[in-house]
């Protein structure tokens, strides 16, 4: 991420006549006049420095003597979400569309208690870095080259939840959801905003999402190209190879000489570039186009180049046109991690994960509106950040009292 500037978004003008011509872009979705000034209640609240971002907090932010309006706005209030959601895709294309260079797709974990929650179940997290009871959503996010805004969301449903209907009744999970794993949500996800908005230079995921074949050949029928991570264990077929002949990826890249590791940067970070060491190899293609190529890419620690431990090494399957050179598909790799600060962003701006609800509805309600209102600040961020060749200098301004300061990094 660029370090050129900080910037006191609290400070930015023109955040109010923004978020209400954005509000407004809502007003199809809400059955009702009150609805919908509910909804911007709830923006607001996500928006403002309330000590947290539940329902308690944002009644008292409103000015409400109790929580119900909040909840009802999360429950039975009639407002079309996926409608909503659609908006919030089409407010940060048409906003940042020049600038989008990724497609990200990723998950993040809700630690919870109990077993009544919709989704609920100990389960391995990647945010908590272990087994824990938690909820899992998978999200797809528009990149820039230093920002993400979220476009899509949908939570996880363990299987054992598809086979046990009374629970999923009490949980208000419709009687059509039916289990799908995390790289279907994905493909669906990606399938719509490819229908919508067409191609992006890059669709970016991790090895739970790039080890599922149909989720690559999905994208490569579309030509769409990707950086994906894979397992060290997932099979490669080498140019002119047979299938019988595929082998595990950790195995190809162990037998390549020591001068087949260069040093690249996969962008700049805190600290300035982060040099890793890469391996770029072609892979069969012989079904593909001829403008279009499969590759395989590896990288591991410029420490661990003595090391040769294949598990401290990842490993990564690239589909793009034919004349991609290394550097490009090594810098939109990079691209990925702006996710993981994403999600943090979001759960520290806009209280993601501070839901107090257990229904199906109000899981997609409240995320949907957590989405929107971080998609606004990632605008507002992009747009502080000065054009390349300005000087660096803090940009300052009015904005609403009480809304969130963020800095951009």
């Amino acid at each position: 991420m660029s370090p050129t500037l900080s910037v006191d978004l609290a400070e930015f003008e023109g955040w109010q006549a923004e978020f209400d011509r954005l509000h407004e872009r809502l007003r199809p979705y809400a059955a009702q006049g009150r609805t919908h000034a509910r909804m911007k209640c709830h923006l607001e609240g996500v928006l403002g420095k309330a000590e947290r971002k539940n329902g308690w907090h944002l009644a008292e932010a409103a000015g409400d003597e109790s929580p119900y309006a909040m909840q009802h706005l999360m429950g039975r209030a009639s407002w079309d979400v996926e409608g909503v959601r659609e908006e919030t895709r089409r407010y940060v294309q048409e906003e940042l569309g020049s600038e989008i260079v990724a497609r990200i797709v990723d998950e993040s974990g809700f630690l919870k208690k109990g077993k009544k929650s919709a989704g609920v179940e100990r389960q391995y997290s990647g945010t908590a870095g272990r087994v824990e009871n938690c909820q899992i959503g998978v999200f797809l996010a528009y990149a820039t080259a230093s920002e993400c805004a979220y476009v899509d969301a949908q939570l996880y449903l363990p299987e054992s939840w598809t086979k046990d209907p009374a629970r999923c009744r009490a949980a208000g999970i419709p009687k059509d959801v039916v289990f799908q794993t995390k790289p279907q949500l994905a493909q669906r996800m990606l399938e719509r905003a490819h229908a919508e908005d067409g191609p992006v230079d890059w669709v970016l995921a991790d090895e739970v999402y790039g080890k599922c074949k149909e989720l690559r050949r999905s994208l490569e029928e579309r030509r769409q190209s990707y950086v994906l991570a894979v397992s060290r264990n997932v099979k490669v077929r080498l140019p002119g190879q047979k299938a019988y002949k595929a082998r595990r990826v950790d195995e190809v890249v162990a037998g390549l000489p020591a001068d087949a590791w260069q040093p690249l940067s996969a962008g700049d970070g805190s600290k300035g570039p982060r040099l890793y060491d890469w391996v770029w190899l072609k892979a069969e293609s012989s079904d593909l186009p001829d403008e279009w190529r499969r590759f395989v890419l590896a990288r591991r620690s410029l420490d661990d180049a003595k090391k040769k431990d294949a598990k401290k090494i990842a490993y990564y399957f690239v589909f793009a046109p034919a004349a991609v050179t290394p550097k490009e598909a090594v810098e939109a790799a990079g691209l990925r991690w702006n996710i993981e600060s994403g999600f943090e962003q979001a759960k520290q701006e806009v209280g993601l994960d501070e839901y107090e609800v257990r229904q199906w509805e109000g899981w997609h309600r409240f995320i949907t509106l957590g989405l929107l209102a971080h998609a606004f600040l990632t605008v507002q961020r992009v747009r502080a950040r000065p054009k390349k060749g300005a000087p660096a200098e803090t940009c300052r301004g009015r904005a609403p009292r009480g809304w969130t300061a963020i800095s951009s990094p």
